[in-house]
């Protein structure tokens, strides 16, 4: 059986508590990790999501019109 030996880079103690100011630090130390899309390519993916939800939008709204039409006409209103 594999075992995991990874081990954490941080090790909590019952001695280590919480701070507002460490935890702000590593989550800005984390966001500079980050590699930002360029504008470029933020421009392009949110047109895709656009154009995306749209096309989604459309076709449930057909889909649920069907339904619509077909639960009217078999409950005959």
């Amino acid at each position: 059986m594999a075992q995991n030996r990874v081990r954490p880079d941080v090790r909590l103690t019952p001695s280590r508590r919480f701070s507002v100011f460490g935890f702000f630090g590593d989550v800005f130390g984390e966001l500079r990790k980050v590699t930002w899309p360029t504008r470029q390519e933020a421009t392009r993916l949110t047109m895709l999501v656009i154009a995306l939800a749209a096309v989604m939008g459309v076709f449930l709204g057909a889909f649920d019109w069907m339904f619509a039409r077909i639960f009217s006409l078999l409950a005959g209103t």
